[in-house]
């Protein structure tokens, strides 16, 4: 034997070229190594669509805070990027708004289109967006795909999905594209905002309204436009439909063509959100009316604008028009609760939304009256949605009391700042009492993981994480424990 060959394990090598059996070996163990990983993890991901939202979610997050932390997206490019990034991607996914660097001088313009792009596709929905290009670049859809859009859409009919999720695209595009038309006149006419100026500055806050988001270019958001009703109004009138939900939207325009009776879903939906928006307007104007730190300084039309103002955008949307430190404890506690309930199902709006609120106090009601069922009108509620709804709700508190407890460790603010800060992130909101860019590395990560819990939402999380679900064949005997 020469030097230049020698006896290893399993075959030969010659001048350091491996065999053509020793590569296929080495390819068949990597590939059997692989399948060991990838096998289980494919089967985690994919087997329940559901489980693919909040990963669609994470990875877009990701992507966003990559680019964000390029050079180009920042005005200082020695300026910390990780953190910034990643706590905007964050917020700009999750629609929320809260902010720990000023979005007008922080970013540039770059960096501002690609926090524009991640509120349009965390508020259109990861699974909606990966649907729609399935259908155009494929011209089909594959039965996975169907599941997780309808998963994202809550479309009860496989066979509807294609159709919903063209609507969702023309409702979202419609919608914002008349927000931003009246927006770029106001700023170019009134502001003396160049025209291109003034456009982009309509279709952001535009996208930004629609979507929930918050998000201003503003350093003080909407505080210099508080009076100023062609702002104001077509702001509040973009989140509010946004607010609403797709199914509702939907609903209402295929019904002048339908002769049905309007869902237990979009009567809930409406009628609580007039609700709380007319009660709302009206105890938010008594509350501030004359306070010269928000509302006191202004005519009579501004405060009525400040007082809308109020009541809308703490359903999800994250605008403030006031200065949110220097309002009363009353205007924050109603707040905090207009904000935790949120806005309608399937839309852009956060909380634990307005059915489930009106569920449980049809629950409360019907059961102070000794009904034996949940009466709605002259429908009942089953009793898998009354325990769902249960669920998202205590599961909002438990998040929002771990949030605030883990956030007053870490910090030093009261816990009625800290109350707001949490109840904002996971409502998905932006509001905030100024505390959010002070925060320590630890209370930046606590606020972000309550943003994805209350955007990816309870359910869909604990959905995602169940490997499998299980139904009991069999009933056992049952008892009544004491209430009370």
């Amino acid at each position: 034997m020469t030097p230049e060959q020698h006896e290893s394990r399993g075959g030969t090598t010659v001048a350091g070229v491996v065999e053509p059996q020793h590569r296929d070996a080495a390819r068949r163990a990597i590939r059997q190594r692989w399948s060991a990983v990838a096998g289980p993890l494919k089967r985690i991901l994919l087997e329940n669509p559901v489980r693919l939202v909040p990963v669609g979610f994470l990875a877009v997050i990701l992507l966003g805070a990559a680019v964000l932390m390029l050079p180009v997206s920042r005005t200082d490019a020695d300026a910390p990027a990780l953190m910034p990034a990643l706590f905007t991607a964050f917020s700009a996914v999750c629609v929320t708004g809260l902010i720990t660097v000023d979005t007008s001088t922080f970013w540039t313009p770059f960096g501002q289109g690609v926090i524009l792009a991640l509120i349009q596709v965390g508020g259109f929905g990861i699974m909606t967006l990966s649907t729609l290009l399935a259908l155009v670049v494929r011209k089909r859809l594959t039965v996975r795909t169907q599941l997780a859009a309808a998963s994202e859409t809550h479309t009860l009919n496989l066979g509807e999905v294609r159709r919903v999720l063209l609507r969702v695209a023309q409702i979202s595009l419609g919608v914002e594209a008349v927000a931003a038309a009246v927006l770029t006149g106001r700023f170019w006419i009134a502001y003396d905002h160049d025209p291109a100026t003034a456009a982009w500055h309509g279709v952001f806050h535009a996208v930004s309204a629609f979507n929930n988001a918050g998000f201003s270019v503003f350093s003080d958001s909407l505080m210099g436009y508080v009076a100023d009703p062609w702002i104001i109004v077509p702001i509040c009138t973009a989140l509010i439909i946004g607010g609403l939900g797709f199914p509702v939207v939907i609903e209402l325009l295929s019904r002048p063509r339908t002769r049905k009776l309007p869902s237990m879903h979009l009567r809930l939906t409406l009628w609580g959100t007039a609700v709380l928006l007319a009660s709302g307007w009206v105890v938010f104007g008594a509350l501030e009316w004359n306070r010269p730190e928000t509302l006191g300084n202004l005519s009579v039309g501004g405060k009525l604008l400040g007082a809308l103002g109020l009541t809308a955008f703490p359903r999800t949307a994250g605008f403030n028009s006031i200065d949110y430190g220097q309002a009363s404890s009353e205007t924050l506690l109603l707040t905090d609760t207009l904000m935790f309930i949120g806005g309608g199902s399937a839309g852009t709006a956060g909380g634990i939304k307005i059915t489930t609120f009106l569920i449980l106090a049809f629950a409360i009601w019907n059961e102070v009256r000794g009904h034996d069922q949940v009466l709605v009108g002259a429908r009942a509620i089953s009793a898998s949605v009354q325990r769902q709804a249960l669920s998202v709700a205590l599961m909002g508190v438990g998040s929002v009391l771990l949030g605030t407890v883990a956030l007053l460790a870490v910090t030093d603010h009261d816990f009625e700042t800290v109350l707001f800060e949490c109840v904002s992130a996971f409502a998905t909101v932006g509001l905030s009492m100024g505390i959010t860019g002070d925060l320590p590395v630890s209370g930046e990560l606590i606020l972000i993981g309550l943003m994805f819990m209350g955007r990816v939402g309870t359910i869909t999380i604990a959905a995602a994480l169940a490997l499998r679900t299980r139904r009991l064949l069999y009933r056992l005997p049952e008892e009544r424990p004491i209430i009370g």
